[in-house]
């Protein structure tokens, strides 16, 4: 996931993904010619080192796909924060559901996180993947991850420098 107060660490998150990755380009506040040839960079990136791309909000760029409502020929994610949205995702066509937040994160700020157990059944059933995303790392994956979620987001593990919740991992490794 990316977004404005991500900065330059994006770049080092795009150089440490592993090929077969996903990113879901963000950057909501950006203005839009900004934002372009931001995206742009990105997807020229995310070629090289064979990363999937889809894009949040409207785009007039091609990316692999898109992020929540918009049409799309590819790839379609689908935030799902209860399960009524997840039901949404499935009838869309959703290929994957992002559920969240599994912990608190400052990307909301005034959201208490769901945890795993909670988040798995928002999705369960749907035979849709399901992608862990609220304040989470690497740490927090491997515990979650026998829960049934197909993979894990994030935006803060990304970024080293940031002061983290007291009960994360101190390892920015995703």
């Amino acid at each position: 996931m990316t977004e404005e107060r991500m900065g330059n660490a994006l770049w080092l998150a795009l150089g440490r993904l592993p090929p077969g990755s996903g990113v879901v380009f963000r950057h909501y506040a950006t203005p839009e010619q900004d934002r372009r040839a931001l995206l742009r960079r990105v997807i020229r990136i995310a070629q090289a080192r064979r990363l999937v791309v889809v894009v949040a909000g409207n785009s007039t760029i091609r990316a692999d796909g898109v992020h929540g409502r918009a049409q799309t020929q590819g790839i379609r994610t689908w935030p799902a924060h209860f399960r009524v949205e997840a039901l949404a995702g499935k009838r869309a066509g959703a290929d994957a559901l992002f559920v969240s937040p599994i912990h608190p994160t400052r990307s909301h700020d005034d959201a208490a996180g769901i945890g795993p157990r909670r988040a798995i059944r928002i999705g369960r059933g749907l035979g849709i993947p399901l992608i862990a995303l609220g304040g989470m790392n690497e740490a927090r994956w491997r515990r979650i991850q026998r829960f049934g979620f197909h993979g894990w987001a994030a935006i803060d593990a990304w970024m080293p420098a940031i002061r983290r919740h007291p009960d994360e991992s101190r390892d920015p490794v995703p």
